[in-house]
């Protein structure tokens, strides 16, 4: 919410990584449309990072905000590709 990036399309957070110190955190992202509008998707929330922490800080009680890293979530494709793959072996 508040992004106003044309970049960032149709975005879910799947999973967030905080590492031991929280001072960085692994942002896994599922992203709706083609392999061009999620790489755009993943810069558009990248240029955002400062925003997104600023955000976070104005939410979270925390000494340090984590440095944030955006990562695309592909599970879902893998997810489907398999599923291709079982439905084409039992069709044989």
């Amino acid at each position: 919410r508040g992004l106003k990036d044309p970049r960032i399309g149709f975005a879910t957070i799947t999973q967030v990584d905080v590492s031991d110190n929280l001072k960085h955190a692994n942002i896994y992202v599922s992203i709706m449309g083609t392999d061009e509008e999620k790489e755009d998707t993943i810069k558009g929330l990248e240029s955002a990072k400062g925003f997104i922490r600023k955000s976070l800080g104005k939410n979270l009680y925390l000494r340090y905000i984590p440095d944030l890293h955006f990562r695309s979530d592909d599970t879902q494709s893998r997810v489907d590709k398999i599923s291709k793959i079982l439905k084409d072996l039992h069709l044989e």
